[in-house]
């Protein structure tokens, strides 16, 4: 508020600062600020705030895991903490203790729902967002114990039968504890369960343990009890855990008698306590005989309540006719298979990039992850997510997520557009005026030409947040065009000419400033290459501009500025096969890996499959990548361990593989490994589809051999699109009108 200038709030800042020993803070704010571009937001409320809460958190697991480190703590701690490990960090001077080596997890659900458990590595499962978890041991008489998450010999996996289920195996010499963890609905709620299976060779306890953590850090209980049919845990008070019979013996503790496993032998049999500081832990033990196996169901009842009267559509009716793959390789073939069903999973209504730490909604992953629905088939999941966009913008046309990011408008438009094209459809009368209005704001947000490096280009700004400190990105100017020529688009479709031509000007006028910027970039760095932005040397920022070649295709695919780009990011910028992100992310990331195989893949670089090999080797055994990678763990250490984006990026990197549109024509089977083409006559046959494109729906389907046959049906909106075979290794091969399949000769 304006009147806000006028009180003495400053100087008493100041005063009881420095009165106390500590450095001016507003004097420390103005020196950082230095290091930016001069902006209208330093930093959004809605990153502070988040960053807030999860510093918040990290302060308390300083405050309580390094004094107890006899509990039995998540994965992530238990390696993070290990100075015999590769995870290991050093704490000295760091204030806050966080996730900043395994931060992975998978998460369970049904369709339409926003409840999403997650199970991280070692098969915790946290059932509820943000809160506290349930972990599973064996207790041995011979002492023979198994802790899955300070256990080596575990294996994980997805099983996508019937949906999604995450399974977790921890075995030693002596036992072996299965769980599996899924979501479902019955007539009355929406349940997440946890099924255990164990056996012990001597026998022995199977604990289901309560734990005041997830894979963040502390979660708070301050109260559990057992009820009196012993087949019932009430955590503080409201949410309830059903076990399927009554528990055999229970033990519970709170924080001054340490952790519940350093009392499992002990006599007593608690059915509740409290703690006044929130980690109370509390432990069911179930009887092992010798040598016998123990099955055992517990069932979380989830907060959002769903009835069989308008329950969502399940996992099959999701599935029935979206894009599907059949390919040789059972790797990629999975992995395909779960980030489909990770983007369904993550489209409830918006979509979120990530169900922990990333559920909330950006334009920006908004936009590839919709356009992978697309791709995916999944159009009806598309549309409901694009209805909600006129509800998130401003009077002024602004299409708002948080504060500072000029690269929403484009990154709205652009989507809106595809879906258009994608679907054939027109455009819905409501969307017109945010069309026409988000249109105008671009033009509206850009600067003065004022003769300088950066006149004309839109704002500084914090942009996709990990290219650097504020500044002018190219990254919103390449969405800013894009845009515009999309809103050209709509409205030719439209029937609105004045305002085609009239955005087709602005459009044209951004273009060539952009193109003059980065001819001067050119002159100073002597080298084609784009930098982030106009005043920047070329550093990892950099991936930023790859924008302009994929998704966006502003520049042809053989543009010496994009693939010269391209050339210095894989010599300069690539960590154990995929893009190292310096700034903030600090890790490796799948799917900035996969936007610069992209641009390959349009430039008919061969590249283009390492890369995507590179990407499929650092998924989790569950077929996930969190947002970055640490480079010696290859766990996450940055971001939500499931990035929803990350998984977007793999079905469209797939889907243009196969097919893809260039121009006017569609561009079929050009990122296809020489080696599935060349099979034996045994291999079945190679098939994709119905993908969905700007020209209408494709299904492909390709027979192996000596000379690979490439055949196709489309169902069109209009006329046939032209098109064109382009496999490595193949002579490039356009098919004439009626043709349908097309008989590939080797090079």
């Amino acid at each position: 508020m304006p009147w806000m200038k006028w009180l003495p709030w400053r100087f008493f800042v100041r005063k009881f600062a420095t009165a106390h020993g500590f450095l001016d803070p507003l004097a420390v704010m103005a020196r950082l600020q230095r290091f930016a571009e001069p902006s209208e937001v330093s930093e959004p409320i809605e990153l502070l705030r988040a960053g807030v809460i999860f510093h918040a958190r990290a302060l308390m697991n300083s405050k309580v895991i390094q004094h107890n480190l006899d509990w039995v703590w998540p994965y992530w701690i238990e390696r993070q903490f290990d100075p015999a490990d590769v995870s290991f960090i050093p704490r000295a001077f760091s204030i806050t203790h966080c996730n900043l080596s395994h931060r992975n997890w998978t998460a369970v659900g049904v369709p339409g729902s926003e409840e999403m458990p997650i199970v991280d590595p070692r098969g915790l499962l946290t059932p509820h967002y943000d809160g506290w978890s349930i972990d599973s041991w064996i207790i041995g008489d011979d002492e023979q114990n198994l802790y899955p998450s300070q256990h080596q010999d575990v294996d994980q996996y997805l099983d996508l039968k019937d949906g999604v289920a995450v399974v977790t195996e921890s075995t030693s010499d002596y036992c072996q504890l299965s769980t599996r963890v899924w979501a479902e609905l019955d007539p009355h709620n929406n349940n997440c369960h946890l099924q255990l299976r164990v056996s012990h060779n001597a026998g022995g306890w199977l604990v289901v343990a309560l734990r005041p953590c997830n894979p963040e850090g502390v979660a708070f209980i301050n109260k559990v009890a057992l009820d009196s049919n012993r087949n019932r845990w009430l955590v503080d008070g409201k949410d309830k855990i059903l076990f399927d019979r009554p528990v055999d013996r229970h033990h519970a503790s709170d924080y001054r008698k340490g952790d519940i496993a350093l009392h499992l032998l002990d006599e007593g049999n608690e059915t509740h306590t409290e703690c006044e500081v929130g980690m109370a832990t509390a432990a069911a033990l179930f009887r092992i005989e010798p040598g016998a196996t123990v099955d055992t169901l517990v069932t979380i009842p989830q907060h959002c309540k769903l009835n069989s009267g308008n329950a969502p559509p399940g996992w099959k009716q999701n599935l029935d006719h979206h894009c599907a793959m059949t390919v040789p390789d059972p790797e990629m073939q999975f992995i395909y298979d779960a980030a489909v069903r990770t983007l369904i999973l993550h489209s409830p209504h918006d979509v979120y990039p990530g169900p922990y730490t990333y559920k909330r909604f950006w334009f920006r992953d908004a936009a590839f992850m919709i356009q992978s629905l697309l791709h995916a088939g999944l159009l009806d999941r598309a549309e409901r997510a694009l209805e909600r966009f006129p509800s998130r913008q401003k009077h002024n046309g602004y299409f708002h997520s948080q504060d500072g990011e000029w690269d929403s408008n484009g990154e709205a438009l652009w989507i809106i557009d595809q879906y258009c094209r994608i679907t054939g459809s027109q455009l819905k009368q409501e969307w017109l005026d945010p069309v026409l209005r988000g249109t105008h704001w671009i033009h509206n947000k850009r600067m003065p030409k004022d003769g300088s490096l950066t006149g004309g280009l839109l704002p500084a700004g914090f942009s996709a947040e990990h290219l650097g400190p504020n500044d002018c990105y190219f990254w919103d100017d390449f969405w800013g065009i894009a845009g515009q020529q999309s809103a050209v688009a709509i409205c030719t479709r439209e029937g609105k000419t004045r305002d085609a031509e009239i955005f087709q000007g602005h459009a044209d006028d951004f273009m060539l400033t952009v193109d003059n910027a980065l001819a001067q970039c050119e002159a100073r760095l002597n080298r084609p290459a784009m930098p982030a932005s106009p005043k920047r040397r070329l550093d990892a920022g950099a991936i930023g501009s790859i924008a302009a070649g994929y998704p966006l295709k502003l520049y042809a695919e053989d543009d010496p500025r994009l693939l010269d780009l391209v050339e210095f990011l894989l010599e300069n910028c690539f960590v154990s096969g995929g893009f190292f992100q310096d700034m903030i992310h600090s890790g490796i990331n799948a799917y900035l890996t996969i936007h610069v195989a992209q641009v390959l893949l349009r430039a008919g670089d061969p590249r283009c499959i390492e890369l995507m090999r590179n990407v499929a080797n650092l998924a989790s055994p569950t077929g996930q990548w969190p947002e970055a990678i640490h480079p010696h763990s290859f766990g996450g250490c940055m971001g939500d361990g499931q990035h929803a984006w990350a998984a977007a990026e793999w079905v469209t990197m797939q889907r243009n593989c196969f097919v893809r549109e260039e121009g006017e024509k569609l561009i079929l089977a050009s990122g296809l490994p020489p080696e599935w083409l060349q099979g034996t006559s045994s291999q079945k046959a190679i098939r994709f589809g119905p993908a969905p494109t700007h020209f209408g729906s494709i299904s492909l389907e390709i027979t192996p051999g000596e000379r690979p046959r490439v055949s196709w049906s489309g169902k069109w909106h209009q006329e046939a699109p032209a098109i064109e075979v382009r496999a490595f290794g193949y002579k490039p091969a356009i098919a004439g009108n009626y043709i349908k399949h097309l008989e590939l000769q080797p090079l």
